[in-house]
């Protein structure tokens, strides 16, 4: 049986407890919180009230807001956080764990996932980048990224979830004293896959970490033309056109092409532009209705990672020189204070062009 070290009591860290106890491989399941109070309160009501109310946490799911205890003996370790608090957390769990790293054969039994979709605002790498920094070298073998179309309470609730796992590592698999060393998504597919969760690999971390940041942008364009009381054609459009974008700057950074037509790519965009669940859409409506961002972020205690990330994207678009016209409009409402129509018009304003 794997212990499972979930890092984040979110909404979606606490879906995955949830989501991970039903798989068919049974497994020994530990949630970290954050915040102590309302680790006491998920360990005793069983429920996340604040992020996932109405949806219960197995009896066995073991809830803590000290990491050490949620680290130890973990096999798995996913990280569900927010991209702007990553880095400390893992540099959290590499002071837990570091210890066991050096001079230590299991550590190499460890395997870390990403869940989180984002990128860091301050420096903008990506997760598997800032783990890469932050954790020892013993322990960053097996790392692998999880994301796709997957709104927590949707998966929480057990409604048929689609999403993709991706990693380059490799794993030794020991079986009938036949030792042969396998994709770790292969072994991750098999741990996580359950009844109503169904999980594909892909070997295209960057492509995948990429789509996943990138989709929270567009979303919120997708918002601001709901707030501005806009109709299909728009959306279409902007959905459209959106992905256009996300896989020019994805293939300018050296992501394949079809992790952007898949699950993280396509099947997100489509998810968060549309879904009334979508945390980076409703910041959309708000600001399409004329709401100030600064008083839509203190209503909620939501992240909508598309905000911070906005920025990060530019900055890596620049380097490579490619345009991101929604993502600079984004930006410019955002943080500029640009009134929304005047940003779809500077859209739509543009020289004309091929499509």
């Amino acid at each position: 049986m794997s212990r499972i070290a979930i890092l984040g009591g979110g909404s979606w860290g606490t879906a995955l407890a949830i989501v991970l106890s039903r798989a068919r491989r049974k497994h020994d399941i530990s949630l970290w919180v954050h915040d102590p109070a309302l680790a006491a309160t998920i360990h005793s009501d069983r429920e996340n009230k604040i992020y996932l109310p109405g949806q219960r946490l197995a009896p066995e799911v073991r809830v803590s807001h000290n990491v050490e205890d949620v680290l130890a003996g973990a096999t798995i370790v996913v990280g569900a956080m927010p991209a702007a608090h990553a880095r400390a957390v893992y540099k959290k769990v590499a002071e837990c764990v570091g210890g066991i790293a050096r001079g230590s054969a299991a550590s190499a039994e460890i395997t870390f996932v990403s869940a989180t979709k984002g990128l860091e605002p301050a420096t903008h790498k990506r997760i598997s980048e800032i783990m890469t920094e932050v954790l020892p070298p013993e322990l960053i073998s097996s790392l692998a990224v999880l994301s796709g179309p997957s709104f927590a309470a949707e998966a929480a609730r057990g409604e048929p979830t689609a999403v993709v796992l991706a990693s380059q590592s490799q794993t030794l698999r020991v079986k009938w004293k036949v030792r042969r060393y396998t994709p770790l998504v292969e072994e991750l597919q098999e741990e996580f896959a359950g009844p109503n969760f169904r999980v594909y690999t892909n070997e295209d971390v960057l492509g995948v970490e990429l789509a996943g940041a990138m989709k929270n942008v567009i979303a919120i364009a997708a918002g601001v033309c709901q707030g501005l009381g806009l109709g299909s054609n728009p959306l279409a459009a902007l959905i459209t056109r959106g992905l256009t974008e996300m896989s020019r700057l994805a293939g300018a950074l050296g992501a394949q092409p079809e992790t952007l037509t898949g699950l993280a790519g396509l099947g997100d965009l489509v998810l968060t532009c549309t879904g009334t669940l979508s945390r980076n859409r409703q910041v959309g409506i708000e600001l399409g209705k004329g709401g100030a961002l600064t008083e839509i972020l203190a209503g909620t205690r939501m992240v909508a990672e598309g905000v911070g990330t906005t920025a990060a994207l530019l900055a890596l678009a620049s380097e490579a020189k490619v345009e991101l016209p929604i993502t600079q409009q984004v930006s410019a409402i955002l943080h500029e204070g640009k009134a929304p129509r005047e940003a779809i018009r500077a859209i739509m304003e543009r020289p004309q062009r091929p499509e």
